[in-house]
């Protein structure tokens, strides 16, 4: 699956791994990530995020 990268801290979201602390179970894809997610680092929400590799 792919990573993102928050752009504002460098936090890196892993769908493998998801974000216990938020709620979001292993294996969530970001495009699946409610819009009231955010980095769990900085606070930015999912647009400050972009695609890793791309």
């Amino acid at each position: 699956m792919q990573k993102y990268i928050c752009m504002a801290c460098g936090y890196i979201y892993d769908p493998a791994k998801g974000d216990p602390d938020s709620g979001i179970e292993p294996g969530t894809p970001f495009e699946k990530l409610p819009d009231s997610w955010y980095c769990p680092e900085c606070g930015a929400d999912k647009s400050s995020f972009k695609k890793m590799g791309s």
